[in-house]
């Protein structure tokens, strides 16, 4: 299995592997509302997994650019975005992720961040993964809703061969309008690649454009579908939290309220450490004669 060094120019953390032998935690706000909340957020998520024994990597985007509405919160842009991210991972002593959508911001946004992210709409797009991969910074690559997980194999090798390294990202596939369902056979297809890979449990429940001019969600289902993730067998795990989701100003209806997120998080250790611990990671050719 080959991992994902997470490391810091700064010394603000430890360097780690996703991949490694505990579970990566990547979670925060989905766009980045303020400073002070992504660090109110932040805070909170770090102490969490530090008792709990997870790694942690702070998660926030400067900019979503694939809102419903074009009149829709999007973010506070890339300057000011990166900056505050910049100074939340100052701040909290942790890394930091952000997505990027255009080929253009990858090397400001490893300037400011420790792993940089691919939307899943964008896992094709070739200029942007090189983009990503030639900035030596790890790579969180999104399936997209449209793909097989087979498919998620030519993204990773554009960032592989662009001479970066990658983890692979399930966030469910599109079943219908407005349903996503997520088909739990792919975490193992997309392990065999020999990467790490990660559960989107909140972006997973999402209801894209249910809400006529947002994207509605149903977060009852995020715990199923992560204790199921876990059971497979995953190297981390990515939510988004927010202290009062109905207020949250971008995807609110499937976040974890950040005041669940201990018991929520409680429940997948237990899960994951018998994984590790007594049975091992599913694999698919387990059956092969």
């Amino acid at each position: 299995m080959l991992t994902c060094r997470v490391e810091s120019k700064d010394g603000r953390f430890k360097p780690f592997d996703i991949g490694g032998n505990d579970l990566t935690v990547i979670a925060g706000p989905c766009s980045l509302e303020s400073y002070e909340l992504g660090v109110q957020i932040g805070e909170i998520m770090r102490d969490i997994c530090e008792e709990l024994g997870f790694k942690y990597i702070f998660k926030a985007s400067f900019d979503k650019a694939n809102r419903t509405s074009i009149k829709s919160w999007r973010g506070p842009g890339i300057e000011k975005g990166l900056e505050q991210l910049s100074k939340i991972g100052k701040t909290l002593q942790v890394p930091t992720l952000t997505d990027i959508h255009e080929a253009w911001q990858a090397e400001a946004a490893a300037e400011a961040v420790d792993m940089l992210q691919i939307p899943a709409f964008l896992c094709r797009q070739t200029d942007l993964l090189t983009a990503a991969a030639v900035t030596k910074k790890p790579v969180n690559i999104k399936k997209a809703q449209f793909l097989a997980p087979e498919d998620m194999l030519s993204a990773l090798n554009k960032c592989r061969d662009s001479g970066g390294s990658a983890c692979l990202c399930e966030r469910g596939s599109t079943m219908g309008y407005h349903q996503l369902v997520v088909d739990m056979r792919g975490l193992a297809e997309m392990r065999a690649f020999n990467c790490p890979v990660i559960f989107d449990a909140t972006h997973s429940v999402q209801k894209p454009g249910a809400n006529g001019m947002a994207s509605g969600g149903d977060r009852r289902f995020i715990l199923p579908l992560a204790r199921a993730a876990a059971a497979i067998g995953i190297d981390g795990i990515f939510i988004e939290t927010h202290p009062n989701p109905p207020e949250a100003k971008c995807d609110g209806p499937n976040m974890i309220p950040t005041g669940r997120v201990k018991e929520f998080l409680t429940q997948i250790k237990k899960i994951d450490a018998i994984v590790r611990k007594e049975i091992g990671f599913t694999k698919i050719d387990f059956m092969e004669i």
